[in-house]
């Protein structure tokens, strides 16, 4: 591809390079969430995605995927570029500050939440225990005039249902403090009834609704969108409590976890807030990510939706969390799985790969031809194919996090413990046999030498808890079992040089074996441990970042290639500190941590030639293996005077 600097000035800029540029870049964006819903704000003020009523509904504002899909945009007449933005401390609040030629303004948009609303009837969507906080269903939008005189913008244009449904809107205030927009589309499902709330009068042009004021010093405004029967403020008074119980309930959250006094404090912090935004609280499921067919590479056609439940991502994030002191997410977590894996006549569903956050087991990926796709990157697909793949990980997975949670009340919960025998039996049936591994690859199953490590876990896990639970005779037989699949990994899966291999009968690497010595598969000081660190370390990676696997080489059944993914980087953090490298690691660690988006959060890869982030975003993923290498290196740091314990260990 031809660089635009290439073009001199009297050249013609082809249509699909001022397409391109018209797109912020993805670390651009900043995230909300009341987790229950989540949405992208680009850095000129425009929330560019946002799926209502749940974060996998079909998008009401869309401009990250088509620039013609929808945005909600409240920024001073004629700025793009803000002086700056934060998040307040302590939460999902962002703060813009914009300075004009006149003035300035600070911006705040939060997703709301407050005291828990369900007082006279039940939620119909909730299934865990209540908590004394719950979504409100608002997107709040205030501005202040700090200094001078500002002109002040608001347009606020749906496009339902991913753009392809038409906004109507009317006015249902007395004179223009309200409107609501409303589908006139035909198209199949309920849309949601958006309602506009402002102290400016609003004006409706078309699918537009807009607003436009002078500002002086201390004037305020407030803008909110709505989107259930709860009221939405109606002064600016009124927006700003809201505000304030919006950040208290954050403050409170992230004040129960235990954070390091260490530089990388802030880091760990940000990460901690990403993955709890990523939650859905009515049910327990946790997102891989907010978004859909944000492309890992650009242009190209590895655009997936990521707006679902992996078991394995969600169980992976736990240890993070874990590792903070921030375990309450497990409970719910736990039982979400425990309702996936239970019929409605009480027998039980093997688990599968991926469920949608309500639990729903079938995600039919479709592609949307009519959007441009994210920098031009098609096709954009919803719903995910992957979700009736075999991957044999996901019963290891499960297993080590119940263990992390429960070491420490030394009992299984008896709830848990029939599904979690169920998970072991899974994993006795199905070791032996191919699967499409950790990366969900869609060419032909393999025998992955990381799966059979997975389902080794599955078996010594499970020992161990049948030991707590009372179960010896399953505690002997299981771990029996798991010596005879160690057995036959360190048989297949380790090549001439003694580095466990990608798949049985390949001298291929892959980056997931980095999980061998976290998850004590083999001793750190294991030679075959340090010989497949090195060895991804010296030769899977690009820029001295970690590729998966060499696309090359593997039978992923996609075409392209793709960027380095950061969790593996990560990943490679902790396996260094592991196996005695802490030098290499914390310089390693420094430098992804560079990485981060203004804001300190991460996409799913990054190009270590230009820092550009790739994929969908924010990634659970990324933010997890942040949290674990971030708090080996600085355990290890602290090794000479309390001895070391990594992230995530088992014993």
């Amino acid at each position: 591809m031809v660089s635009l600097d290439a073009h001199s000035d009297d050249q013609p800029r082809s249509a699909a390079h001022r397409h391109r540029r018209a797109f912020p870049p993805i670390d651009d964006y900043a995230f909300l969430s009341d987790c229950e819903n989540t949405c992208l704000i680009a850095r000129n003020g425009a929330v560019e995605w946002m799926c209502i009523p749940r974060p996998d509904s079909p998008s009401v504002f869309g401009a990250v995927l088509d620039r013609s899909a929808g945005h909600f945009r409240i920024a001073p007449y004629g700025q793009n570029v803000p002086a700056a933005r934060r998040y307040l401390p302590g939460g999902l609040i962002v703060e813009t500050t914009w300075q004009t030629p006149t003035g300035w303004l600070i911006v705040r948009d939060a997703l709301v939440l407050g005291p828990w609303h369900n007082v006279e009837q039940r939620s119909r969507s909730r299934r865990r225990t209540p908590t004394d906080w719950d979504a409100e269903h608002i997107l709040l939008r205030t501005v202040k005039c700090v200094n001078g005189t500002v002109d002040l913008e608001m347009s606020c244009e749906p496009a339902f249902d991913y753009h392809r449904g038409d906004a109507v809107w009317e006015y249902t205030g007395k004179v223009y403090e309200e409107a609501t927009a409303t589908c006139t589309s035909s198209g199949p499902g309920d849309h949601p009834t958006l309602r506009l709330t402002s102290n400016m009068k609003l004006g409706l042009e078309g699918r537009e609704a807009r607003a436009r004021t002078r500002m002086v010093e201390d004037d305020n405004v407030f803008v909110a969108l709505s989107w259930s029967h709860l009221p939405a403020p109606q002064t600016y008074d009124e927006a700003a409590e809201k505000m304030w119980q919006t950040a208290k309930f954050w403050r409170e959250w992230i004040t129960t976890g235990r954070f390091p006094d260490h530089k990388w404090r802030g880091y760990l912090q940000r990460s901690a807030l990403a993955l709890k935004g990523l939650t859905y609280a009515p049910t327990g499921a946790l997102l891989a990510a907010s978004t859909t067919s944000l492309p890992e590479t650009p242009g190209g056609e590895r655009n997936w939706d990521y707006r679902y439940a992996w078991v394995r991502d969600s169980t992976f994030a736990l240890w993070g969390l874990y590792s903070l002191g921030l375990d309450r997410e497990a409970d719910d977590f736990f039982a979400f799985l425990y309702d996936v894996s239970s019929a409605d006549d009480g027998k039980y569903r093997p688990l599968q790969v991926m469920y949608g956050v309500g639990g729903e087991r079938t995600l039919v990926e479709e592609e949307l031809p009519h959007l441009s796709g994210y920098d031009g990157a098609r096709p954009v697909r919803v719903g995910n194919g992957a979700y009736d793949q075999d991957q044999h990980d996901i019963w290891g997975t499960i297993l080590d996090s119940v263990y992390l949670h429960v070491r420490s009340r030394e009992r299984v919960p008896e709830t848990l413990w029939p599904m979690l025998k169920r998970q072991v039996e899974e994993a006795i049936e199905h070791w032996q046999l191919p699967d499409r591994g950790i990366w969900e690859v869609r060419g032909e199953p393999q025998h992955f030498t990381s799966s059979k490590i997975m389902c080794w876990v599955a078996l010594d896990r499970g020992a161990k808890l049948a030991e707590q639970q009372g179960e010896t005779s399953y505690a002997d037989q299981w771990a029996e079992l798991a010596d005879e699949i160690k057995a036959d990994i360190l048989e297949h899966g380790v090549d001439a040089r003694g580095v466990l291999t990608q798949r049985y009968g390949s001298d291929e690497l892959d980056a997931s074996l980095l999980l061998a010595p976290l998850l004590r598969f083999l001793p750190a000081d294991d030679p075959r441990i340090r010989a497949t660190v090195l060895a991804i370390a010296d030769e899977l990676t690009e820029g001295g970042l970690v590729l998966r696997y060499r696309v090359e080489t593997t039978d992923d059944g996609l075409t392209g290639k793709e960027g380095t993914f950061t969790i593996c980087s990560f990943w490679l953090v902790s396996a260094l500190v592991e196996i005695g490298e802490l030098d290499r690691a914390k310089r390693l660690c420094e430098r992804l941590l560079g990485f981060a988006s203004p804001l300190e959060l991460y996409a799913e890869e990054i190009d270590p030639g230009s820092g550009r982030h790739l994929g969908n975003f924010p990634q659970a993923f990324t933010h997890l293996a942040l949290i674990n290498a971030v708090v080996h290196v600085i355990r290890a740091e602290e090794a000479a005077a309390s001895g070391f314990h990594p992230a995530h260990y088992a014993v």
